[in-house]
Parts: structure tokens; C-alpha cells; sequence
């Protein structure tokens, strides 16, 4: 199912990403740094990341939950894949998972800022047009 992630260019590059909910239907998101040289600069977004070489998306997703935040979920959801046409061009595998911890209380390593979000209020900020529409198909699908 997954591509070589050891071929040039972008149309091979792969990454994960996951929707991490509570249960109060809050989804956790992550104000990146705006800086440049990254993708998506200054844009709110789901914890993730490219796969390093050989690796798979399920093995990427876990490192980076670990590596941005030192989180870990016992219950990851392979959902579905969305190429990131606008940014970096990778082919991004989404993730769903749930955690009810504090997120002011992880030990964030990469952005801004880390909160949770109700649904209803993800309409008023900046995200990139691939992780949103990943988040709707996720929440279209979602049990009410």
C-alpha cells in the first residue's frame, strides 16, 4: 500500500499525521512555528510529520507524537491518505486517536502551542486545506 519513501522527489515523499480527540469531542491541535523553511508556517494543524527514510507511516506517526510532544496513544486508527498539494507534496496517511490528558501539561518541542479544540470553532483559524480536509472527512464519519 505504501510507496518507496527511498525515491527523489515529491510525488514518493510520505508522512502521518493524527487527529487526536477527547471526549468531549475536542480535537488537538497544534499552532506550528512561523518561521520560514518549513511547511505550513504559522498555520494551526494535527501532530505529525514526514517519514524518515525506510519508515512506515504507522511507525512515523508514533515517533512524532513522541518527538513534538511526548505523547503516546494505545488506540491509533489508520484512516485514509490525503497528498499535500500545496505544501510540502507528500503523500500524508491520517491517524485518529484518543487521549483525554492536559495538553498544557505536554512537553511541546516543536510549534507554539498545543490545545484542544471544539469542531465548531476550527472554522476561525488558519489550517492547511489538506489537514482540513482530512479533519472533515473524520468528522463526517464520526459517531455523534
Amino acid at each position: 500500500m505504501h510507496q518507496d519513501t527511498t525515491a527523489e522527489g515529491p510525488a514518493t515523499a510520505r508522512g502521518a499525521v493524527a487527529i487526536i480527540a477527547n471526549r468531549r469531542g475536542e480535537l488537538l491541535l497544534h499552532l506550528r512555528d512561523d518561521v520560514p523553511g518549513i511547511a505550513w508556517p504559522g498555520h494551526w494543524s494535527v501532530l505529525g510529520g514526514g517519514c524518515d527514510p525506510g519508515e512506515d507511516p504507522r511507525q512515523a506517526i508514533v515517533r512524532e507524537l513522541d518527538e513534538e510532544a511526548g505523547l503516546a496513544v494505545d488506540d491509533l486508527t489508520e484512516l485514509f491518505e490525503i497528498r499535500d498539494e500545496h505544501g510540502s507534496g507528500q503523500l500524508v496517511t491520517f491517524f485518529a486517536a484518543s487521549w483525554d490528558g492536559d495538553e498544557t501539561a505536554l512537553p511541546l518541542a516543536e510549534g507554539v502551542e498545543l490545545q484542544f479544540l471544539a469542531p465548531e470553532d476550527l472554522e476561525f483559524r488558519t489550517i492547511p486545506p489538506f489537514i482540513r480536509d482530512g479533519i472533515n472527512r473524520y468528522l463526517a464519519t464520526r459517531p455523534a
